[in-house]
């Protein structure tokens, strides 16, 4: 069996997906604690989601799985945003703590050898330990996908709709979520959720080609927020409801006025901000 020594820091094994990497030089040394923050791209279609769940295959246990292997401590990631199951991710940010020695570099080739073809770490770094890829969190921006007619290249990433839609109308309806609003009216309402206000920072519709694309990024999202939204938008883009509607759905604050939630598929966690 051939061994390959990288950087002199740590030994992997030729089958890397089946085997365990070892740190060289000390095996699994460990010095003070640290705090690592990694940018991560994920298709979500083969996921339950991005949180831990028992028996079910999951990006953030597939990252700690791997993490375990690499530095041969249990870590737990905290995630900037807990996609649901099929939504995929350009930018998701999470971090960890650990007393693991091996450089920065290591860590995200090795984690990039061993992860599964759907999931790609695309940044590491090391950050202050007060650092939480959740709380600290200024701005996320999320992006859903249309696609008029039905395409199969795209067909995991977009949300395919048999028939053309003004995008015009959508952009001014989307322009009225921008500011602090109540969003009761998008998103599943949770008992334990009690503050259904955001702030919306941007929004926007563009059209190219014959897909379209709903840009909007805020402080906070609830569940399901952007799936509703993009649901209701459509709605409006295909002259079911006006934009006038669509403030008087925003404002009466009642999930049932809205439209449906659109598919997981077509949503994707674009970016976080802090």
């Amino acid at each position: 069996m051939k061994v390959y020594i990288l950087e002199d820091s740590y030994i992997i094994r030729e089958n890397l997906r089946s085997s365990t990497v070892y740190a060289y030089f000390g095996i699994m040394s460990k010095g003070e604690l640290r705090n690592i923050k990694l940018r991560i791209e994920y298709e979500g279609t083969g996921f339950s989601g991005w949180q831990r769940q028992p028996r079910l295959r999951t990006v953030q246990a597939e990252i700690e799985g791997s993490l375990k292997k690499i530095i041969g401590e249990e870590v737990k990631l905290i995630g900037a945003g807990r996609t649901d199951v099929g939504v995929h991710a350009l930018g998701q940010v999470a971090n960890f703590t650990a007393q693991s020695v091996l450089p920065l570099k290591a860590i995200k080739d090795a984690l990039n050898s061993l992860l599964p073809r759907d999931i790609v770490i695309k940044g590491v770094r090391e950050v202050p330990l007060r650092f939480n890829a959740r709380f600290d969190a200024q701005r996320r921006r999320y992006r859903y996908r249309y696609y008029m007619g039905r395409t199969a290249l795209k067909r995991n990433f977009v949300c395919e709709v048999p028939y053309n839609f003004d995008v015009t109308r959508m952009n001014s309806a989307a322009n009225i979520l921008l500011g602090e609003k109540d969003f009761s009216s998008f998103c599943h309402q949770e008992k334990e959720e009690k503050n259904m206000v955001c702030q919306v920072f941007l929004t926007k519709v563009r059209k190219r080609g014959r897909e379209v694309t709903f840009i909007i990024e805020a402080n906070r999202f609830l569940h399901n927020m952007v799936r509703i939204l993009a649901g209701t938008l459509l709605d409006v883009g295909r002259g079911r409801i006006s934009v006038r509607d669509f403030q008087e759905v925003l404002q009466s604050k009642e999930r049932r006025n809205a439209g449906s939630t659109a598919p997981a598929k077509g949503l994707c966690l674009a970016g976080v901000r802090y």
